[in-house]
């Protein structure tokens, strides 16, 4: 199933926290260089799993997961992260204790020489971050804490960022920020994995998009496929969405 066009690649994945009990129970899923791609689907259908398999913090049982044409089942995250992977988590994404400015630095613990143009680089992503860099992570809005955690996420220099729930708790006005800020990122070139609960907000921005039930993935499509496809309105959607809404 791999195929050398994808940057990533997850074939037949078993996996869960507990041995013997999968979560995810055959996820078939690959990502290309520069794509966005969400995975939505209700709680409990494998969404956060199946991100926390990809980087390595969770072990596959069965199946295989490749990266960059390589097998990366049995590594560690700081070696996934070595290979050009990065995954921004919805909790306890930033270290509150320290500044903006070493947050950041703290993000390219793998990179040696001057940070200087990659801070700049993204200063000039995320302004506030440049107005505010000596101040506490600790003290900054949820979603200047999600702006923070892609921020420090991306002065790695990745190929593929891992996005889990960065929506999550977060007011309208601040949710939108937030996906703003995911589409500039893409827009450089990134490849983009973003599990989501905001499921319409998300396949709109989305180039294709997987819908999970019980560990499996139930649909695939593009983000237009799938806000166009009635089975998933009806069951993710919401009973009253429409795809001309």
């Amino acid at each position: 199933m791999t195929n050398t066009a994808n940057l990533l690649v997850v074939d037949d994945v078993h996996a869960g926290y507990i041995k013997d009990l999968n979560i995810l129970q055959g996820i078939n899923f690959r990502i290309a260089p520069g794509e966005l791609v969400v995975v939505i689907g209700p709680n409990g259908a494998g969404k956060s799993t199946l991100a926390k398999t990809i980087f390595g913090l969770l072990t596959p049982n069965q199946g295989s997961i490749t990266f960059k044409g390589q097998n990366i089942v049995g590594l560690r995250s700081n070696q996934i992260v070595q290979r050009g992977m990065c995954y921004v988590p919805q909790i306890r994404n930033v270290f509150g204790s320290l500044s903006i400015e070493e947050n950041l630095e703290m993000g390219a613990f793998v990179r040696s020489g001057s940070l200087a143009n990659l801070k700049e680089q993204i200063y000039t992503m995320f302004p506030v971050l440049k107005t505010r860099r000596k101040q506490q992570a600790g003290t900054l809005s949820g979603g200047e804490r999600q702006m923070l955690a892609m921020g420090r996420a991306l002065m790695l220099d990745p190929d593929l960022l891992v996005l889990d729930e960065p929506s999550a708790a977060l007011s309208p006005i601040l949710v939108s920020n937030v996906f703003e800020q995911i589409k500039a990122v893409n827009s450089l070139g990134k490849a983009i994995i973003l599990v989501e609960q905001n499921a319409k907000r998300a396949l709109e921005l989305a180039d294709r998009g997987y819908v999970l039930e019980n560990g499996r993935d139930r649909f695939e499509g593009t983000g237009k496929e799938l806000l166009g496809n009635p089975k998933v309105g009806e069951l993710y959607l919401g009973a009253a969405y429409k795809a001309d809404d």
